[in-house]
């Protein structure tokens, strides 16, 4: 009997389309398992009639004798950064509590114009601003995995995308969305054992996402595999006029160009990403991707990046400093929270619904990116990070000379404990170390299962690739996908 819970995005569209099943029983299954997970706290809203809806009208086109959708009967899970039309919408922050658009953002109407329907709304770091999914207003979430030792630490999922994360691997969605800013769909897809990419920087429409770093953030897939994520990612993009950078390109034909011969192909491995007190299990990870893609037909070639020492430096000055310009709206005014002590005049109810309405990781990068964008500091630190951001474009332009991708580990470990580098930012933010130098240049990066740590917990590799050219880093991600054999999964606990 098939569990249908157990079938990814590709065997759920084919399967509703062979008449395996029906759509509706797909939904079903789904919306139970949700309602049974919520130890996990993946989901913030549970959307069962917006599944039901979009599978209902799948099993009606079959009957019909119509053209099925491309994810005609395939449920999936939505970040809370996107924007769903009378769906509340909270960027997981107190401030947007009870927040209800009364429109749709471009990537979610994409996927239910797609026959996609919504089991609900993600759960996420606060603003996207995470690597631990911890910073939530609304609790954190919980990795579905736990260690091997017989201890029972509650896991991080990663972050920000973490609630996206622990969902498609505890399966309870087969899909999700994500955004990525500074790795925020990779990490948290190589500590859960799936994938996850983020497109080229204008793929994807940011229009009714809720902003972080509006030259970095990029919507894009987390599913089980890669075929998977090709699927989705093609319902995702496309230009939109309401979107200044988005790129005014048709959509390619992912999927069905997938090959995971990487014959003729050259496969760079940067030098500078063998940083010190890198563990040795992901340095043998490493190494064992590297077989793999020359087991491919792949040529392996060493480059050199040589401004990847000053990435996290730089992403940590101009991220905070986009946020800090973004989140300026959110003051009590027009929508969201509004905190009005008695006799307060205006100035006062901006400072009290910002201060109870934002959390303490949100206000840390607002207080930074204020503090590098003031006079006399603007020049000291924000101008000079954008020139080594561009120093940093300039040698991946360098490496494509030589290379036509790149093999890195995702992150620098496996899953850590929930609370265990909460109370050292710095230490937090060196999980984006290997994930960051693709974000500033605005590549597409995706990561793929390759393997577990001494602990079964999930690692993960990277691939980079050239901009515009994700169907390499999709052939590359299948090339070690159907090598890498990776079959484990989190045992339910929940």
């Amino acid at each position: 009997m098939t569990i249908l819970t157990d079938l990814g995005i590709r065997e759920i569209r084919d399967g509703v389309r062979a008449g395996e099943f029906s759509a509706r029983e797909v939904a079903d299954a789904f919306i139970v398992a949700v309602s049974r997970a919520k130890p996990l706290n993946a989901f913030l809203v549970e959307t069962p009639d917006h599944a039901i809806a979009a599978a209902n009208a799948a099993d009606a086109a079959r009957a019909a004798g119509e053209a099925l959708k491309p994810l005609a009967g395939v449920p999936i899970g939505m970040k809370d950064l996107f924007c769903t039309k009378g769906v509340t919408s909270t960027a997981a922050s107190h401030i947007l509590e009870g927040f209800t658009p009364p429109y749709e953002s471009t990537v979610s109407q994409k996927l239910w114009d797609a026959g996609a329907g919504m089991l609900g709304k993600l759960n996420m770091d606060q603003f996207a601003m995470g690597s631990s999914n911890e910073t939530s207003a609304f609790g954190n979430v919980v990795s579905p995995w736990r260690r091997n030792d017989g201890g029972n630490a509650a896991l991080a999922p990663g972050g920000s995308s973490g609630g996206s994360s622990a969902a498609v691997a505890a399966r309870i969605a087969p899909g999700a969305t994500g955004t990525d800013t500074g790795g925020s769909i990779r990490q948290p897809a190589a500590f859960t054992g799936i994938s996850g990419i983020k497109p080229t920087y204008g793929r994807c429409s940011r229009w009714g996402v809720i902003a972080f770093a509006s030259s970095l953030d990029q919507a894009g897939p987390m599913a089980r595999s890669v075929r998977d994520c090709a699927i989705m990612l093609e319902a995702m993009t496309g230009f939109d006029p309401k979107d200044a950078t988005s790129l005014n390109l048709p959509v390619p034909a992912w999927e069905a160009s997938l090959n995971a011969s990487l014959a003729g192909k050259r496969v760079g491995v940067p030098r500078e990403y063998r940083v010190d007190g890198m563990p040795a299990e992901i340095e043998a990870l490493w190494q064992r991707g590297i077989d793999w893609l020359r087991d491919a037909g792949a040529e392996v070639v060493e480059v050199s990046l040589p401004h990847t020492k000053y990435a996290l430096p730089a992403y940590y000055i101009i991220a905070p400093a986009e946020a800090s310009s973004n989140l300026a709206r959110y003051d009590g005014v027009r929508y969201g929270l509004r905190d009005l002590p008695d006799g307060a005049n205006l100035q006062q109810m901006y400072a009290a619904t910002r201060a109870d309405g934002f959390g303490d990781e949100v206000k840390r990068r607002i207080l930074i990116g204020t503090y590098v964008l003031s006079a006399g500091f603007y020049d000291a630190y924000y101008t000079q990070a954008q020139k080594v951001r561009t120093l940093i474009a300039r040698d991946f332009e360098a490496a494509w000379e030589k290379c036509d991708l790149l093999l890195t580990p995702t992150a620098p470990s496996a899953a850590f404990a929930l609370g265990e580098k909460q109370a050292d930012p710095l230490a937090m933010y060196l999980n984006d170390v290997f994930t960051v130098p693709a974000s500033l240049a605005g590549l597409p990066a995706m990561s793929v299962p390759g393997g577990v740590d001494a602990g079964g917990l999930p690692l993960g590799l990277q691939i980079i690739g050239k901009p515009l050219d994700e169907q390499t880093v999709l052939d590359a991600a299948l090339a070690i996908e159907e090598r890498a054999g990776f079959v484990a999964r989190p045992q339910a606990w929940w």
